[in-house]
């Protein structure tokens, strides 16, 4: 089975049709969304066909992602943002990619190249961070901030990760780099978000680099 989780805060105006593009490309996936919103998302999203979890009142982006990645049952966890932003006929691929081709993690990166959605001040950002890792860790990375990737379900179930607070994916893609999985990067698509973003990028950049400084300092493989 192939789980596909999201997460979500006042989505109502794209996680219809998110959830609908899904089962066009993946039928047999199960579909979780864990939900923090005050408008009509999980109504929208459990009538398009998804399983709901409020999680209300909102316990933040960390805990809610925690929350989707292990209420998946399938062997392969797949994330995604319900906001349209990311290339649903890329879950077989990614899928395929796991279990098929026996990867542990596969990144899917925005960043082949700057995305024209993608703001200019986001995009430093995210180079700036993508960098900094990439010295740190010594491989190159490119999205450290991906709301795509697809996971191994044993695998994240022996990650010991920090759940509280913001930019989880941070830590989701260095953990397993530093504990020895295999990681491989996908370059996606990434289009123009619907509806208002509820992201705050100081709260991120501040996370980010605390993240990336507590994966760094663990010693050795911890596999």
């Amino acid at each position: 089975m192939i789980s596909v989780v999201m997460i979500s805060m006042n989505e109502e105006k794209a996680v219809g049709q998110v959830i609908c593009d899904i089962k066009a490309h993946m039928p047999d996936a199960e579909i979780i969304l864990v939900d923090s919103s005050r408008d009509r998302t999980p109504e929208i999203a459990a009538q398009a066909g998804a399983k709901v979890i409020r999680q209300f009142p909102p316990k933040g982006y960390g805990k809610a992602m925690e929350l989707a990645l292990m209420s998946g049952n399938g062997n392969v966890v797949i994330t995604l943002d319900c906001d349209n932003t990311y290339p649903t006929d890329q879950i077989p691929v990614l899928a395929d990619m796991i279990l098929k081709d026996g990867w542990d993690l596969i990144d899917g990166s925005r960043l082949k190249s700057k995305p024209a959605a993608m703001p200019w001040a986001n995009y430093f950002g995210n180079w700036v961070f993508a960098l900094l890792a990439s010295l740190l860790f010594g491989r190159r990375i490119t999205d450290l901030h991906s709301g795509m990737r697809a996971y191994r379900k044993s695998m994240l179930e022996s990650l010991k990760f920090e759940a509280n607070g913001a930019a989880l994916p941070v830590e989701l893609l260095l953990l397993p780099i530093k504990q020895g999985y295999k990681v491989k990067t996908h370059f996606i698509e990434y289009a123009d978000r619907l509806g208002t973003s509820t992201m705050n990028p100081v709260d991120t950049c501040k996370w980010t680099i605390w993240r990336i400084w507590r994966v760094w300092k663990l010693k050795g493989d911890n596999k």
